[in-house]
């Protein structure tokens, strides 16, 4: 892929129910990645779509009373209208039902056979229908439940071929090795290094139990195989680009970043470069796995009633607003929590105080001052120190965008409004108005009016209708080429005339969607217990059976950053031998740094029940000290083994 070309991908939706908040939150990041792809100036192909083969969707499809293409143009379709009305810019809505699609997957198949990867066998194991995945029993919970939905899984014994994902265990080491940021976050490659480190099994991928996929191609003569779905659904990333019919966009592979949710991770970290380096593809340069959405500290559900519609969010409080607080709210690859009060706050504090209000103060300023002229032309001889600050904090933004640390990406834009409200305050255009110095107070208004473009800039990616309407009011227009002259040339406006306008961010006093009532739970009736008390230090003492109540375990924290807006708040993720990290919020930033957090083992309470803080979910405690002197966390003598259990 040439450097002037970018290629972004969401995951391909699974067409076995309509849009969440979640699939809405993945297509946001990726929809602002290829706005500021384009913006910058590279050729940009973004591309979405749905994953519609599989034996889930054909009981979905029976179980409607539907033909099962019919079903899933019905599903599909939903996603598509969605996405227009979100006005996503993608340039291919692909579909896994698409003709070329399946000629691609069949040219795919057909190659990895050829070249010794793919071979006939039998498979018996437990299957999970749900997630399309065979699991060893050793994984099973209570040995017949999956361990990533919780379903039933059933025992299926079937011909089947054979993919030779064992070859591929130690090249994907050395992947993931060399290239420290091919998954994002950093703690996502840690768990899948640890994944293929404990030993790769072959991997089934066909089936002979259904018939809704890809056939094999005729000269297998084997019409009674589909193709596993995630080997069909994997393939979309190069068969929208042409492969196996005319390569006609091929030019653009590899991605610049595949965007997916961390519960289809493995599928893609795993399965797919080993697909590829059997196709002799080179692999994605980023694939990034964000985290789940709650709602108000609770998980979603059907049956709660509390499944968040971005449609009806979106229409309630305008699409922009509710694409800047996605991508503001959380930092990647945590989880995040949805409410109205929060939406709120992000729409009256950061937008309306902070933005929307310096537009309306230089309107203001100029009106009363100047009949609305602005100019920039002596910004530099009185303003050059507050021109430097805000240089300085846009210079960090473009790297923290494709690292894909897009809450640090917005709270570091935000600084140079800061700096132009605090240079309102500080100089104060309406005493030096009184004083005479009308060149000073325009160079202020200047001032003001270039950082509000580069702001409008460096945002049109995250807000392009809003920022539009700010670019209007300043006298210039968002292109490549004004990116150019005033981001990468530090080039000021032409002088320009404001006018009066609405605010672009009006208060919102109240939620304006009904929430969600929450069934009050009976409160147990509570126990009697008998506590002896030891009288002459006042504690209370338990038996030793409470005690092991507590699960206490080693872990290590392997990534870790500041809770913005927090004094005391360190957010991070801590490895105590599970599958993935656990999400800790730590109240030691007084004490402790984030960067000299990574890699320290730590004593951590496992076993409490989930908590917010600062709407971020912590799963779990750290043990620590605290005395006169300060605070220490409370450490492993000797390295130990993450997960090892403390008695």
């Amino acid at each position: 892929m040439s450097c002037h070309k970018s290629y972004i991908t969401t995951p391909i939706y699974y067409v076995n129910d309509v849009a969440h908040i979640g699939h809405a939150y993945t297509t946001i990041i990726a929809d602002s990645l290829a706005r500021y792809a384009r913006l910058i100036g590279q050729e940009t192909f973004f591309l979405t779509g749905t994953d519609e083969h599989g034996q889930k969707i054909e009981e979905s499809a029976k179980k409607r009373g539907k033909e099962t293409k019919a079903y899933a143009d019905e599903i599909s379709a939903t996603f598509r209208n969605l996405w227009d009305e979100f006005d996503i810019s993608y340039d291919k809505f692909i579909r896994t039902t698409d003709e070329d699609h399946k000629k691609g997957v069949q040219k795919a198949f057909t190659k990895m056979f050829e070249n010794g990867d793919i071979y006939k066998d039998t498979y018996k194991g437990h299957y999970c229908i749900s997630c399309e995945t065979f699991f060893p029993e050793l994984q099973l919970v209570d040995g017949e439940f999956c361990p990533d939905c919780g379903k039933h899984t059933s025992v299926v014994e079937e011909e089947s071929y054979f993919f030779k994902l064992s070859n591929y265990q130690d090249r994907l080491l050395d992947w993931y090795r060399e290239n420290p940021e091919c998954i994002l976050p950093k703690s996502k490659r840690n768990e899948v290094i640890r994944f293929v480190e404990g030993g790769l099994n072959d991997l089934s991928i066909t089936r002979t139990s259904f018939d809704w996929g890809v056939k094999l191609p005729e000269s297998f003569n084997d019409p009674k195989h589909v193709m596993y779905v995630w080997l069909d659904a994997l393939m979309n990333y190069v068969t929208a680009l042409g492969y196996g019919t005319d390569d006609a966009n091929m030019d653009f592979w590899p991605a610049r970043v595949h965007l997916i949710g961390k519960d289809i991770l493995r599928f893609h970290a795993i399965y797919w470069p080993a697909f590829l380096m059997s196709l002799d593809l080179p692999l994605p340069k980023h694939i990034g796995a964000h985290g789940w959405w709650t709602r108000n500290g609770e998980k979603m559900s059907k049956s709660k009633g509390n499944v968040v519609n971005p449609k009806e969010v979106a229409d309630a409080y305008g699409l922009e607003n509710f694409r800047y607080f996605m991508l503001r709210e959380v930092p990647f690859g945590g989880d995040g929590d949805f409410s109205q009060t929060a939406l709120i706050d992000r729409i009256n504090s950061d937008l309306g105080n902070d933005l929307g209000n310096l537009l309306n103060r230089l309107i203001g300023m100029s009106g009363k001052y100047f009949e609305g002229r602005v100019a920039s032309d002596l910004v530099e001889k009185y303003y050059q120190e507050e021109l430097d600050e805000v240089n300085s904090s846009l210079a960090k933004l473009e790297p923290l965008l494709f690292e894909l640390q897009l809450h640090r990406y917005l709270e570091e834009l935000w600084r140079p409004l800061g700096v132009a409200n605090r240079a309102i305050d500080k100089y104060q255009p309406w005493t030096m108005i009184k004083e005479g110095k009308s060149e000073e107070t325009m160079a202020l208004n200047g001032l003001i009016a270039t950082i509000l473009a580069k702001v409008s800039l460096m945002l049109h990616a995250f807000m392009p209708k809003t920022t539009d309407i700010i670019a209007q009011a300043l006298g210039f227009e968002i292109t490549p080429e004004s990116f150019e002259k005033i981001i990468r040339n530090n080039e000021f406006l032409a002088p320009f005339v404001t006018q009066k306008r609405e605010p672009l961010f009006p208060r919102i006093e109240a939620p304006l969607l009904e929430e969600v009532k929450r069934e009050e739970k009976p409160k147990p009736t509570p126990k009697k217990e008998k506590k002896e008390q030891k009288e002459s230090e006042g504690i209370a003492l338990i038996g030793i059976d409470q005690f092991f109540e507590t699960s206490l375990k080693i872990g290590t924290i392997v990534s870790g950053e500041e809770v913005p807006k927090s004094k005391k708040l360190l957010l991070l993720q801590v490895d105590i031998g599970e599958e993935t990290p656990r999400q800790v919020v730590a109240g030691i930033k007084e004490w402790y740094s984030a960067e000299e957090l990574i890699g320290t083992q730590v004593c951590v309470v496992a076993n409490l029940k989930p908590a917010k803080l600062m709407g971020l979910k912590s799963e779990g405690m750290l043990l620590a000290a605290k005395d006169a002197e300060g605070l220490s966390l409370i450490r492993p003598e000797k390295p130990k083994t993450v997960g090892t259990s403390i008695s």
